[in-house]
């Protein structure tokens, strides 16, 4: 048998070394300040990025006008679309989509492409929309509706200026808004005698001396070239004078 030898002894003079000391392992703190802090300025940062990209957003649909509208014009929806606007403490004094202005009146002139604001709907005078036959040569072809116009009763539309002169030209509406255009035709289907139908608004009570002023006669349309009313026209940018021509 092979004899098991025991492991030498340490000599005296030779010291054995200290091992490590065992660290205990902590559970960690979820209570720690700094991790409390540092989840704070996460959540602060959030807040604040969600707020300043929400005012950066902060629009309302208000309805703006498609295109130049005199005063006294009775909207329509193809005169309205919806547009997103920040308006931050104005927004009230417009009117939101949440409203259908549709068949109101407007009180003043307004641009294309301008926000509508609530005041423009606030229409005291009564008014009525008079139909008046117009030929077709005497109508100018870029008329819509919105647009101002003065009506015209001649002797002989073809007379012009002689006409005018000769005091057989009577101006029946001035500064009228042209509310619809009807009956009016292109191409070789339309000659100058064709009848269309101009619907203007005029005030009530000057109705009957309009048709009163027209007597059957022909009429021609002047178009003005702004929508804004003149100094000296009565409310709303409509008025009669059947009385005749003026100086």
């Amino acid at each position: 048998m092979t004899a098991v030898r025991e492991p030498a002894a340490p000599s005296a003079g030779v010291q054995a070394l200290p091992g490590p000391t065992p660290r205990r392992v902590r559970p960690p703190r979820w209570l720690d300040l700094r991790l409390v802090l540092g989840v704070l300025l996460v959540l602060a940062s959030v807040l604040l990025g969600a707020r300043i990209v929400s005012a950066a957003d902060a629009t309302v649909p208000v309805w703006a006008v498609t295109d130049d509208l005199a005063a006294g014009t009775e909207l329509t929806a193809d005169d309205l679309v919806a547009v997103d606007v920040r308006l931050d403490d104005v927004a009230g004094a417009y009117l939101s989509t949440g409203t259908r202005p549709e068949g109101r009146i407007l009180a003043r002139a307004v641009r294309e492409g301008e926000l509508l604001p609530r005041t423009v709907l606030e229409k005291a005078d009564e008014l009525v929309q008079l139909a008046l036959p117009v030929q077709s040569g005497y109508v100018p072809p870029g008329l819509q509706r919105g647009r101002l116009v003065d009506v015209y009763a001649v002797a002989d539309p073809a007379a012009g200026a002689t006409a005018v002169a000769d005091g057989s030209v009577t101006p029946v509406v001035r500064r009228a808004p042209v509310q619809s255009i009807s009956g009016r035709s292109e191409g070789v289907l339309s000659t100058p005698m064709t009848a269309v139908q101009v619907v203007v608004a005029v005030a009530s009570e000057d109705a009957a001396d309009v048709l009163a002023a027209i007597a059957g006669r022909p009429l021609v349309v002047v178009v003005h070239e702004s929508v804004d009313t003149g100094e000296g026209a009565a409310a709303g940018g409509m008025t009669s004078d059947p009385s005749g021509p003026t100086d």
